[in-house]
């Protein structure tokens, strides 16, 4: 914990200094008491840091810095899916199980247009947290605003998990198919 109310520029460069060391996602409320500020402060902080470009992501676990290395497997796919709230678990854990990192959720809504929110699970302990911090919040899942109707990015090491967790979907009745809403 820091001695002294951190001012400004001098706190905006410790942020971005505690994100690059930790490699994991850190609260605003966390870094607002190690920073002696408010977690609005934080949030306006990370607001003017992004404005910079600084590569910062806001998860629902806290920020994180992003890394390439680390968060970007060079195969990617965008996957379009169909199905209710109470199948979100198995979907992600599906997805995990095939070794891929579920990296967001993105839905077209009729005024506001995209909307997309950073998922980065990738493995069944991250989906449960992931599961847990929903339930513990009482968010709302983005696919409530489309009838289920979503699209993941999906990420991986081996362009074969793509393919297998496509699969996966598909077996499980949640891949959206030209004709699902057809049926």
């Amino acid at each position: 914990m820091t001695q002294h109310k951190l001012l400004g520029e001098e706190r905006r460069k410790w942020i971005i200094q505690k994100l690059k060391e930790s490699g994991q996602p850190i609260k605003g409320s966390e870094l607002a008491s190690l920073a002696n500020v408010s977690r609005q402060v934080i949030v306006n902080d990370i607001t003017l840091l992004k404005a910079r470009n600084e590569p910062i992501i806001a998860t629902s676990e806290g920020y994180l810095y992003f890394r390439p290395s680390h968060l970007q497997a060079p195969y990617e796919k965008v996957i379009a899916v169909l199905h209710q709230e109470e199948d979100v678990e198995k979907e992600l854990m599906l997805l995990v199980k095939q070794g891929v990192i579920v990296k967001d959720v993105k839905v077209e809504h009729g005024v506001y247009g995209d909307i997309s929110a950073p998922i980065m699970v990738s493995n069944e302990q991250e989906v449960k947290d992931y599961m847990r911090r929903i339930k513990e919040t009482k968010a709302r899942f983005l696919l409530q605003l489309t009838d289920g109707v979503h699209l993941h990015t999906i990420a991986s090491y081996d362009p074969k998990n793509l393919e297998m967790a496509e699969r996966a979907l598909k077996e499980a009745g949640f891949l959206l198919t030209e004709n699902a809403r057809d049926e």
